[in-house]
């Protein structure tokens, strides 16, 4: 019994660790003051100001865009590396998953300042395309690391019976293989996204003047104090997500049932 409570007051620390900043966040957001430590009483005027300040929505605008075009091309292009990988001779293959796990140890900066100096060296104008192949460029190895475990649990044959059956490779890969490893797919879809829409040191490196993601913006506040419209806006944001999952849980249960 004893037992049990301690673990249940651990697990709970450390939720409250997590998630009482962003409470205090939403808490805040109503707040009528400027200063995020005196309660001056509830308002919604913060809501309102943050949907008249068109630098803020630009920024949030750029950020959503940037991170779908990019989930979707790395989504592409990490699963037919996967699978190229996965067919790779064991040398090979050894020699490719190193290349993989290499910018994902590699820390934020090094990435940023490396794809900056390609940039300049291609003499490419800093910008929204830069910054869009930045993110490309940092998520791919995310999905390529989600897809190959699924495709290690596929029945090797199972492509040849396809074949066998008469399909032609586009279509045993887009009817047989594909809905097998959908879920490794989504995965990477999905942790390509969240990356993306967090990302500052490699934005930071590789955009140009008036292109900034919200990171950037939200970074470029900070020298003269955050806005409370910030708080409103990762109110709204943090809110989104949490109904997404919700959905998104409610359809599995449903799913199984």
């Amino acid at each position: 019994m004893v037992k049990k409570l301690c673990k249940g007051a651990y697990a709970g620390i450390i939720y409250l660790f997590l998630y009482l900043p962003i409470l205090v966040l939403i808490v805040y957001s109503f707040n009528d003051s400027k200063y995020r430590g005196n309660w001056s009483g509830f308002t919604l005027r913060w809501y309102q100001e943050l949907m008249k300040d068109r630098t803020i929505i630009s920024a949030l605008y750029n950020t959503f865009t940037i991170a779908i075009l990019a989930s979707l091309l790395a989504t592409v292009i990490g699963t037919a590396a996967a699978i190229g990988i996965h067919h790779m001779k064991p040398r090979a293959k050894a020699v490719f998953m190193n290349m993989t796990y290499l910018p994902v140890m590699n820390p934020d900066i090094v990435i940023g300042i490396s794809l900056l100096a390609l940039f300049v060296w291609l003499k490419l104008k800093l910008g929204y395309i830069t910054l869009l192949l930045a993110h490309i460029t940092f998520n791919v190895p995310y999905v390529i690391l989600a897809v190959l475990p699924k495709i290690y649990q596929l029945n090797p044959h199972l492509e040849e019976a396809a074949l066998d059956l008469g399909a032609t490779p586009l279509q045993a890969f887009f009817k047989v293989i594909l809905p097998e490893i959908m879920s490794g797919v989504v995965t990477g879809f999905l942790l390509a996204f969240t990356l993306s829409l967090d990302d500052f040191m490699v934005s930071f490196f590789t955009t140009g003047s008036g292109v900034n993601t919200l990171s950037i913006k939200i970074y470029s506040m900070t020298k003269l104090g955050v806005s409370p419209k910030i708080n409103a806006l990762s109110t709204i944001l943090f809110v989104g997500v949490l109904s997404l999952l919700i959905i998104l849980q409610q359809r599995a249960s449903n799913i199984k049932e």
